[in-house]
């Protein structure tokens, strides 16, 4: 029997954010074995905590969805340093915890009880092409004169994103999820109740989300909407800072359409980004692997 936690993350209110189950102990496992049992817990992503095998790691983490294994994400890298805090998992550096993970060494800070990674570099930006852009607009049923703009946004997971008007029109979108075979597609628009700061770009007020941000995926599997997603919403805050369309710190909300209640806190410190957000435990126990 293996310690097991299941977590809500980038919520402070149980199951109105986006889960993550996280296996302790993993060290023994299989690839196959990891593989069968994030196909059976059914989430958008389970992880496996190892001994790290970088001497600057505090411990080393694997994620998978229920069909493949991923370099990183964002709400398991979250989810899963609160397991290992919570679990009596002391990190060498206090205040900072280091996570070892197929893309490399991500640090981790601590504030109160929020955790915020820092964003990792993306293995592919910059503008997406008119094909890519079609097939986007396929997948969400819009008409290209609707995406004001597009990027890749690819840090670990292939995000391609595109920009929208509104929040409204982002939670009005109804996707065709056969229209394409594989996607990975974030949304993103702009909320009226952010405020447009000095060098007019949108920022956060009162802690009011200044954006509403959707990600849709199939990718080997079934199509699925991601209720908080900490990737993309990295990749987007490195995109939507440097253009100017946004201002730090800011907060993005996302799950509205699902029913839940995700939030984002990104800040910019020092020439890095941050994305953080609250967890919860709502499963506590052993797992038999």
């Amino acid at each position: 029997m293996r310690p097991f936690k299941q977590v809500d993350v980038f919520t402070a209110v149980p199951y109105k954010g986006n889960p993550v189950a996280v296996v302790f102990d993993a060290d023994d496992l299989s690839d196959e074995e990891m593989q069968q049992f994030a196909h059976w817990t059914n989430l958008s992503e389970t992880t496996f905590l190892l001994k790290p095998t970088d001497p600057d790691a505090d411990y080393r983490v694997r994620i998978f969805t229920p069909g493949s294994e991923l370099p990183f994400a964002g709400h398991p890298t979250i989810g899963t340093c609160h397991a290992w805090l919570e679990a009596g998992g002391v990190p060498t550096n206090e205040g900072t915890v280091v996570q070892e993970c197929g893309v490399g060494l991500v640090r981790l800070r601590r504030s109160d009880n929020r955790l915020a990674f820092a964003a990792p570099d993306l293995i592919r930006g910059g503008p997406a092409g008119e094909d890519d852009i079609a097939k986007v607009c396929l997948i969400l049923q819009i008409d290209r004169a609707d995406v004001l703009d597009a990027q890749w946004c690819d840090n670990g997971p292939g995000w391609i994103a595109v920009r929208l008007a509104s929040a409204e029109a982002v939670l009005a979108l109804e996707p065709d999820f056969s229209a394409v075979e594989s996607y990975d597609v974030g949304v993103v628009g702009p909320n009226p109740i952010g405020v447009i700061g000095k060098v007019g770009a949108l920022a956060s007020t009162g802690g009011e989300p200044a954006i509403e941000v959707r990600a849709f995926f199939r990718a080997g599997g079934q199509p699925a909407e991601d209720p908080v997603t900490g990737s993309l919403n990295a990749a987007l805050a490195q995109w939507l800072l440097a253009d100017g369309t946004l201002s730090a710190p800011y907060v993005a909300a996302q799950g509205t359409a699902l029913g839940r209640a995700g939030r984002v806190f990104v800040d910019q410190a020092d020439g890095e980004i941050w994305v953080g957000g609250d967890a919860v435990t709502c499963v506590d126990g052993h797992v038999d692997i």
